[in-house]
């Protein structure tokens, strides 16, 4: 018996992401559609959830 996965959406324009399988906490990954970058925040065999990915930030060698 296998369990579905349920499916995480863009925060943005709420398309479904193909979940891969080597996704990894703290990966980031862009949305196929709108090509805003998400985070994994959690992983486990039954979900996966993801958060808008931090701005980077220019460091101006300080």
């Amino acid at each position: 018996m296998t369990t579905a996965i349920d499916t995480p959406k863009c925060l943005v324009c709420d398309t479904d992401f193909e979940v891969q399988a080597d996704w990894e906490k703290g990966e980031i990954t862009e949305c196929g559609a709108c090509g805003q970058e998400h985070e994994v925040v959690e992983k486990t065999d039954a979900t996966v959830r993801v958060e808008l990915a931090p701005e980077v930030e220019e460091d101006w060698g300080e």
